[in-house]
């Protein structure tokens, strides 16, 4: 299976980062987000990704043409174009393709720039600043369960604020209940999509108000129900906590320790 990643957007809302990098590499423990979800695929048996850049693409280029360099011993001779590698640490097995998708496009047009490089059906397209603890067998299964062409992974946010039950009368905190999990739905991405997605992309447009409301309207979205671990990074308190959680040595979507 091949996995899809969006990771062009501008990252308005942490702009104390990303006005130096873009959002996906933006670091937990040392390692770029956009590496802890590659990651955690990769130990669920996903070893091909295409990665749709936009906003300081290039440093993501920079990035995985760096990485075998960044994480292994290595010889380099100049004048005969040799380059050796001493180690086998970091992501050998991986095939990454990186393909600029512009600053400004919209996640459905940055969707379309992949289409001649999948070559899977179902794909996994997901975004790359969103971490979880899911499994891929499961949500497999849910997809060929349902029999639908399309999955897209659901979840129940956690309120960012502690909740107050009162007493009947009103008059006293009867309970007090931190960060309670909403009983909305949000999608989490880690989605599963036929290859025939492309037909319900007819603009430059978010894929989310877009092609998957066009589909669910057809009937053929189904819905896998995730009720682990999914923190998405969108701020600064995002980062610093997806921090914590990763040096407290149980990070829910670590898979690979």
């Amino acid at each position: 299976m091949q996995a899809v990643i969006l990771a062009g957007g501008l990252g308005t809302r942490m702009r104390e980062e990303t006005e130096f990098r873009p959002k996906p590499l933006v670091e937990i423990g040392g390692k770029p987000v956009l590496w802890h979800i590659m990651k955690n695929l990769s130990q669920q048996g996903i070893k091909e990704f295409i990665i749709l850049t936009g906003y300081k693409g290039e440093m993501i280029r920079r990035y995985f043409l760096d990485l075998p360099a960044l994480e292994n011993d290595f010889t380099i001779s100049y004048s005969d174009d040799l380059l050796e590698y001493h180690t086998d640490r970091g992501q050998t097995d991986w095939k990454i393709t990186v393909l600029d998708t512009g600053p400004e496009t919209l996640t459905a047009g940055r969707l379309k720039f992949a289409k001649s490089h999948i070559h899977a059906s179902p794909f996994l397209l997901t975004y790359g600043d969103g971490v979880a603890d899911i499994n891929l067998e499961e949500l497999r299964e849910s997809h060929a369960g349902h029999g639908l062409p399309y999955t897209v992974s659901i979840t129940s946010p956690s309120s960012r604020f502690g909740v107050v039950h009162m007493s009947d009368d009103g008059k006293r905190v009867a309970q007090f209940v931190e960060k309670p999990a909403s009983t909305e739905k949000i999608i989490m991405g880690f989605m599963l999509l036929s290859t025939s997605v492309f037909s319900y992309i007819v603009d430059d447009e978010p894929f989310e108000s877009g092609p998957l409301p066009r589909i669910a309207a057809d009937g053929l979205l189904g819905a896998y129900h995730h009720d682990g671990f999914f923190h998405p990074m969108d701020t600064i308190r995002d980062q610093q906590q997806l921090e914590r959680v990763y040096r407290s040595g149980t990070a829910p979507w670590v898979n690979w320790i």
